[in-house]
This record gives C-alpha cells, structure tokens and sequence, in this order.
C-alpha cells in the first residue's frame, strides 16, 4: 500500500525462483496477493521509476502461512500425559481449540496492522490538504488586504479636491 507520496501510485513485481512473473501491476495504490510458494528465493520490487521526481512510503506485510508446521512438534507434548481418560475434554479438543485462537489472534494482528497503515495513509492526506488549505487562504487574505487598500485609495482620489484656490 501507498501511503504517501504524488498519485498514490506504484508498480509492483513478483518473481518466483525460476525467475517466471507471478504477479505484476501498474499503478496501483495497494493490494494483496496470495500465491503458492515453492523451495527456493522469491523476488519482489516496487518500482517507482515512472515518476522520478516524487518520492513514496510504502507499506507492505509479507505473511508466511503454514511455515514449519510438522505434526511432530504437536505429538511431543502426548507422551508425557497420562490419564487422559480422566478429562472431560480430550487433548486434542484443547489443542484445536488453542490453535483456533491462535490462528484468528494472528488473523486480527494482521487486521489491525493493515489499518494502521490505512490510517497513515489517510493522514498523508489530510496534512496535505491542511497545508493547501492553509496557503490558499492566506493568498486569499493577501488578495483582500490589496483590494481594500485599492478600494480605500479610490474612494480618497474622489472625494480630493483638485481646484487651486486663489487666497
């Protein structure tokens, strides 16, 4: 995502180790991809060449689903249980339940994240259009200080009296 800089806008490239295009986009302001990975170094790029007088911020997230997840790691923990007849709740139940919320905590992490950074974007914008706002009115405050000391000039030059009087 764009969140600061002219046009909002910016090209994005996505390689994979073969060196194949899996994504490419032009101009865009933001965006979001999902793509199914394979061994090896993936390349991205943000190309801002197009517009080589404005700078860009730009956020972005690279989230990694199902890294190192072996079912190893989750049958450890069973052999050191005993009695697990004795539950009301099998183990397993518990270590579904844990992993839901895990995975809907890491989802709302994500969530939040992205509204941050919605929110900067948004007041990139504002603080923009604050200043803009800001020297308009003073060029307008200057144009109505010159007119009304036009306008009281006038008025005095009309109401001079331009007769040379004899004494």
């Amino acid at each position: 995502q764009v969140l600061d800089g002219a046009g909002l806008d910016v090209d994005f490239h996505l390689l994979s180790p073969k060196g194949e295009t899996l994504v490419f986009d032009e101009r865009k302001s933001d965006g979001v991809h999902t793509v199914e990975t394979e061994d090896g170094d993936y390349m991205f790029c943000f190309d801002n060449t197009f517009s080589t007088i404005s700078e860009k911020v730009i956020f972005f997230e690279l989230i990694l689903d199902n890294m190192g997840e072996d079912g190893d790691d989750q049958e450890d923990w069973k052999k050191y249980v005993t009695g697990t007849d004795l539950l009301d709740m099998k183990l397993e139940d518990i270590l579904e339940s844990i992993n839901s919320v895990k995975a809907r905590l890491s989802k709302s992490v994500q969530i939040q994240t992205l509204l941050r950074a919605f929110e900067a974007r948004d007041r990139n914008i504002q603080e923009s259009n604050f200043d803009r706002v800001n020297f308009w009115s003073m060029v307008n405050l200057g144009v109505m200080v010159v007119v009304s000391a036009v306008q009281v000039y006038m008025l005095k030059s009309l109401f001079e009296d331009k007769r040379k009087s004899r004494t």
